[in-house]
């Protein structure tokens, strides 16, 4: 902003300037020409009333000392004292015929001046006068250095008042950034400070209320959270205390559906406790998970659900540690996403491949279903209970793929569609 407001009025102004000292410069050089022609034309009339050519007069014409060119000529033209051409130029004809004064200037910018001579109202010779330009290209080239300073000096001030209109607006928008940017990183807080420019001052009041608006909503998510997880925890303990007890008084005796019901107990607990990192959206820190891990519980929970209905399941990884840059719970709850969204609304094998490239490491779901249709993003649309299509799952793993600095896509659209988690690679997956 501030460069383009010096550009536009330096610009402006130089443009302005230029407009006005160039014919000024114009008319002043010619003003100069014209007072030294003047000047001269009165000279030459001075030295022209001591000057007599009646037939009468014998003695030798003196002309004073000048330090113009002066040359007399008679009647007929011809040069008869003084320095100049032998024969009269058109200048001096032109008095000669005309009995007025005349002027102009020759090749070389010296200005020419002649003067009738006359006896009685005869016209009996003229006296012609030639001036070097020099002094009328001093007084135009002075001219022309006061008007380039002042047009400097115009300039210089137009700059100089640019820069200080550039602070005076560039200065309040930057604070209002700065608190823009503060409520992107979740400050609520922030407020912009007033500038006293009407304009900029509404957009910090309006960035103000925005602000005020989000703390008083993410306040109140805060606390349905707090309270959400305070109700779901109570039961859910409770549960597993009721579970616990009857698996010991069932000791000894084969219950593998309440080892189901516990496992999923588990389950359910570390996904709110994931959910609820989500939404509070507390620091992680320095979070390490290991994928290995993480397609080992895939398998385990998986393998016998996918097998029951005719569905393989394949897990394709490399060799090698592979550690991503998230936590371990939101990555098992995306990938439990991606795997059930492909047994629910896919066919065929359901295929994990795990790779890793330039400091990232993907893992991607694949099925031999016949995709998501012609606009896959409207897959990670939360929609309500009883809409068809994907549910809000495919859309929590990609707000839970986002918190972790990831990325979460539909490789592949149409049939054998392909779903890919990107997530930062950890500090030992280096090639090798």
């Amino acid at each position: 902003m501030r460069r383009r407001l010096l550009r536009s009025i330096g610009g402006v102004a130089a443009l302005a300037v230029v407009a006005l000292a160039v014919p000024l410069a114009v008319v002043v050089a010619r003003s100069s020409h014209d007072e030294e022609l003047l000047r001269l034309q009165r000279d030459a009339l001075v030295v022209s009333r001591g000057l007599d050519l009646s037939a009468q007069r014998s003695d030798p014409i003196e002309l004073p000392r000048s330090p113009d060119e002066l040359g007399v000529y008679d009647a007929r033209g011809r040069r008869v004292a003084g320095r100049g051409p032998q024969v009269a130029d058109p200048v001096t004809t032109s008095v000669l015929r005309a009995g007025r004064p005349s002027d102009a200037d020759d090749a070389s910018g010296a200005l020419i001046v002649a003067v009738p001579l006359l006896n009685g109202e005869r016209v009996t010779g003229a006296l012609r006068a030639r001036r070097h330009g020099e002094g009328v290209f001093s007084d135009a080239a002075q001219a022309g250095v006061i008007i380039g300073g002042v047009a400097a000096a115009i300039i210089a001030l137009a700059l100089v008042a640019a820069v200080m209109l550039s602070r005076r607006l560039a200065r309040p928008l930057e604070h209002v950034a700065v608190a823009a940017r503060r409520l992107g990183d979740g400050d609520f807080s922030a407020r912009a400070p007033r500038a006293q420019v009407p304009e900029v001052d509404e957009v910090a009041a309006a960035l103000d209320r925005t602000a005020q608006r989000l703390g008083e909503l993410v306040a109140r998510e805060r606390a349905f959270s707090a309270d959400a997880s305070h109700q779901l925890r109570t039961p859910l303990q409770a549960l597993r205390l009721e579970l616990e007890g009857l698996q010991l008084r069932l000791a000894g005796a084969p219950a593998p559906e309440l080892d189901a019901a516990l496992e999923q107990v588990d389950r359910l607990q570390e996904t709110i406790q994931v959910l609820l990192a989500l939404a509070r959206d507390h620091p992680r820190g320095a979070q390490r998970c290991d994928v290995h891990d993480v397609l080992a519980d895939v398998r385990e929970r998986w393998h016998g659900p996918l097998a029951a209905v005719g569905r393989p399941l394949r897990v394709r990884e490399r060799d090698g540690a592979l550690v991503v840059q998230a936590g371990e719970g939101p990555v098992r709850e995306i990938v439990d996403v991606l795997v059930a969204n492909a047994e629910a609304h896919g066919a065929g094998t359901v295929t994990l491949t795990v790779a890793r490239s330039e400091g990232w490491v993907s893992l991607t779901v694949a099925d031999e279903g016949t995709g998501f249709g012609p606009d896959p993003e409207q897959a990670f649309t939360r929609r309500g209970v009883g809409a068809e299509g994907h549910g809000i799952g495919l859309a929590l793993a990609r707000a839970l793929a986002h918190a972790e600095g990831g990325r979460l896509s539909v490789a592949r659209s149409g049939a054998h569609p392909e779903v890919t988690l990107i997530l930062p690679a950890g500090p030992s997956t280096s090639a090798g």
